[in-house]
């Protein structure tokens, strides 16, 4: 049964960094693909390497697909800096129970997946977000139909699988506390 209290964007072409930022942040346009290309766009100014750029550059940006979305790390960094987040990078050698999910300066989590489609021939990865809403813990992947609530003891457990399945996980604090 979907929550209605709880803000979850459908995933569209590439635009997985994008619904996970506004899943996380619980509000839809909390950031816009405009807002997140003009980020890129500023990484790509101030990056000391652009002299290395191909022809092929203009449509597969340092930072993200023109055409289809799919941000990077950078520019998730970047849009959450700006809003006064704290991006932390988990020690994939702990075990996600290290991560204090009670910690009340922890907004969220994003994880960053790897993924397979068209029968294994696509590989990319994938933007999850996951938060707490009213006292429950949320996985708002945007490949989902709607926000699918955890149990107790899943989210660590959840984090665990993840990790071991070659996944990425940053945790999300906020700044102003």
């Amino acid at each position: 049964m979907e929550d209605k209290t709880v803000y979850h964007e459908r995933q569209r072409l590439q635009f997985c960094l994008l619904h996970a930022l506004n899943n996380l942040l619980q509000q839809e346009d909390s950031f816009t693909r405009a807002e997140l290309d003009a980020i890129s766009d500023k990484l790509v100014r101030d990056d000391p390497e652009k002299g290395k750029w191909t022809p092929l550059s203009v449509i597969f940006k340092p930072h993200h697909n023109a055409l289809t979305g799919n941000y990077d790390v950078n520019v998730l960094i970047a849009a959450l800096e700006a809003r006064n987040k704290m991006v932390v990078w988990h020690d994939r050698r702990n075990d996600a129970s290290s991560i204090d999910l009670a910690d009340k300066a922890l907004l969220g989590i994003l994880i960053n997946v790897p993924v397979r489609r068209f029968a294994g021939l696509w590989r990319s990865r994938h933007w999850i977000s996951l938060r707490c809403v009213a006292g429950i813990w949320y996985n708002l992947d945007s490949d989902l139909a709607g926000p699918k609530p955890f149990l107790n003891l899943e989210v660590a457990e959840f984090l665990n699988h993840v990790i071991d399945q070659g996944g990425e996980v940053l945790v999300i604090l906020d700044g102003s506390l």
